[in-house]
């Protein structure tokens, strides 16, 4: 059986140093940052950011253009007052608008942001999804 659970996220930047700063911004210091690569320790998982050009390299394909923006990270918070803070903190750190937060069709509260390498985060309120005592995530009636 495949474990259902993510141990690590790994973002591929342009500027390693510019990646490490913005997280650090947003209060996500590096837990470890060996030659090359930073870690992030997030509630139960890490979050890498490792450069482009190795991260292809890594995924033996290198020359790849790795792209951007086909997938959505997120952190839900447990109000709108969360949710617009953590967005303007972003964009004090350095991230461009997406879509600036706002009422939803399916009753929450949500925005979105990209880092400076474009990879793209959504801030949300869902009221219908209990969050746990470190922001962590389980859905209602769903097993671990």
């Amino acid at each position: 059986m495949f474990p259902k659970s993510i141990s690590l996220i790994t973002l591929g930047v342009g500027d390693l140093e510019r990646s490490r700063r913005f997280y650090a911004a947003l209060g996500w210091e590096a837990a470890s940052a060996p030659e090359g690569v930073v870690f992030i320790q997030l509630a139960g998982q890490v979050l890498g950011l490792f450069p482009l050009e190795e991260l292809a390299k890594d995924q033996g394909r290198p020359g790849a253009v790795l792209g951007f923006g086909a997938m959505t990270l997120a952190r839900n918070f447990a109000s709108v007052e969360e949710v617009d803070a953590a967005f303007e903190l972003a964009l004090g750190a350095g991230a461009s608008v997406v879509k600036r937060p706002e009422k939803v069709f399916w009753g929450g509260y949500s925005g979105y942001f990209a880092d400076p390498d474009g990879h793209v985060w959504e801030v949300a309120m869902n009221p219908f999804w209990p969050l746990g005592p470190e922001g962590t995530l389980t859905l209602p009636g769903a097993s671990e």
